[in-house]
């Protein structure tokens, strides 16, 4: 069978501005709003430096793919899959290397990607086939089945920039399924709609795979989404092709392959003066170095820090589903004045959180004055801990229902 799609030795760079303070720093730009957002901080004023860097989003990134074959992309925050999605669905031009694609393909990156807010769903439909090389007795054939799977019939000519994000998901997912491209690419977009929408599109895309023989690349951090839709899987880590197979054995490489570091001097996605800094995570378990725990196990973070000058000190500490959403978050002085300190001292974060549910969960942390006046280091969804499943005794259910915590709650049936 030929390749339908071939990447050889692709790299993608971006600039990325940095800005300091000759005092302290305000936490700005991306990073700044997500911070006031997960401890509340408010914005202080001060003079600006600015500095620029250059990162590899994507680095010497080379495979193949076969027609019909069924993809998925998988990998941490920050391992590149967006950008080569944005790169094959020629959103987003590479810095070096090439691409060689055969067919049109039909992409569902972003909420309303491609999708005109001043049209109406209906001339959005002609719109995004068009952009696909379809004709408009070709779109025609299309429309009943586009506008029956989208459920948005009552809105047909309504403008979408009237649309929720529910209805221009399943307007955008309905348009790309049904256009017949031969390459369909989706990020994970799908989860901004419901649960009952989403096993409406994996099975869509296992029909447009399995029955009419075309090609699906998806990304998506849930592995069970990925282990029942593709048949093989590219495992992407830190911008550049750990591996390439079968789905069942790189979803297993993945998940085990958990990178408990002991050392986070150099993760980026971070901010602060730096007269504290965060300088070591350890996930342990009965004293010993974990990188994954069973559901119903608790387990403590141990978190290093080093201190340049005598400092007041409060601590902050969030733990994240893969999605980055808080499930919850602590402080030291919750339970605890504030401390001064003015060299290396360790804290240790007992998370008896025992409902957990099977997934990869990250963390934010702060390290600032008592009245977070000052932040001297934040640390922005860093990988923390991978959470394996139960054997079928467990009391934990396998099915898709919502939520990252699970309650065995007992219901009362009143007749």
């Amino acid at each position: 069978m030929s390749s339908i799609i071939k990447v050889t030795d692709l790299s993608k760079s971006f600039l990325i501005s940095h800005e300091g303070t000759e005092s302290y720093t305000a936490l700005r730009d991306e990073i700044a709003q997500k911070v006031k957002r997960i401890f509340s901080f408010s914005k202080s004023s001060s003079n600006k430096t600015s500095s620029t860097e250059e990162f590899w989003a994507l680095k010497n990134v080379n495979f193949e793919i076969e027609q019909g074959d069924r993809v998925g992309i998988i990998g941490r925050n920050g391992a590149g899959k967006s950008t080569l999605l944005k790169i094959l669905s020629r959103i987003s031009e590479p810095t070096s290397g090439n691409i060689r694609i055969k067919g049109r393909v039909a992409s569902l990156l972003e909420v309303g990607t491609g999708f005109h807010p001043e049209l109406t769903g209906r001339e959005n439909i002609f719109l995004n086939g068009a952009i696909l090389g379809m004709s408009r007795v070709e779109i025609r054939k299309k429309f009943d089945e586009i506008v029956e799977f989208a459920e948005i019939e009552k809105f047909l000519d309504t403008p979408v920039k009237r649309y929720s994000s529910g209805m221009y998901v399943r307007l955008a997912f309905a348009v790309a399924a049904h256009m017949e491209p031969e390459i369909l690419v989706v990020d994970e977009v799908l989860a901004v709609g419901d649960a009952q929408f989403q096993k409406k599109c994996l099975g869509k895309m296992e029909d447009v795979s399995k029955n009419e023989g075309r090609t699906v690349l998806f990304v998506s951090h849930q592995m069970n989404a990925i282990e029942t839709l593709t048949n093989k899987a590219i495992y992407l880590k830190n911008g550049m092709v750990k591996n390439i197979g079968e789905t069942d054995t790189i979803v297993n490489e993945y998940l085990h392959d958990y990178e408990q570091s002991t050392d986070i001097r150099s993760y980026k996605t971070r901010s602060g003066n730096g007269q504290a800094r965060i300088v070591k995570v350890e996930v342990l378990k009965n004293g010993e170095r974990k990188k994954s725990v069973k559901q119903g196990e608790p387990f403590t973070v141990l978190v290093g820090i080093e201190c340049k000058t005598s400092l007041s000190i409060d601590i902050s500490f969030v733990l994240e589903n893969f999605r980055e959403q808080a499930i919850f978050c602590t402080h030291y002085a919750d339970k605890k004045p504030a401390f001064m300190a003015d060299n290396y001292f360790e804290v240790e974060i007992p998370v008896n959180l025992n409902s957990l549910r099977k997934g990869e969960y990250l963390f934010s942390m702060a390290v600032c004055r008592p009245d977070k006046s000052e932040f001297y280091d934040t640390v922005l969804h860093f990988p923390l801990i991978n959470v394996e499943g139960m054997d079928e005794a467990s009391e934990f259910p396998i099915d898709g229902r919502w939520g990252d915590l699970y309650f065995p709650i007992e219901w009362k049936l009143i007749k």
